[in-house]
């Protein structure tokens, strides 16, 4: 199944949204997570956005799923990003 990298930018006006709905985001993710969907997940350090790797069946799925996530039904991402990537060595190659 192909791997999809999702780039979340984030407004920094917008900081205070995203705090108050990161248990309902990190509850989903997790969701994600146990069923083997979500690879990975983690925000940037300097708080511009995240990067959440994904397995997903074509990148329609990909970007359905997320219209899903709570961050993104509170119009808390500024931009999202979706592209399919294919690892060639590391924990994610085949």
């Amino acid at each position: 199944m192909p791997i999809f990298a999702i780039h979340y930018t984030y407004a920094e006006s917008e900081a205070a949204g995203r705090d108050e709905h990161r248990p309902a985001h990190r509850a989903w993710l997790g969701q994600l997570l146990s069923q083997g969907t979500v690879l990975s997940s983690g925000a940037y350090p300097d708080g511009s956005g995240a990067l959440i790797v994904i397995r997903a069946d074509d990148k329609a799925a990909a970007q359905q799923l997320f219209t899903e996530d709570p961050f993104a039904q509170h119009k808390l991402v500024a931009e999202s990003r979706i592209v399919e990537w294919k690892p060639t060595m590391g924990a994610f190659a085949d």
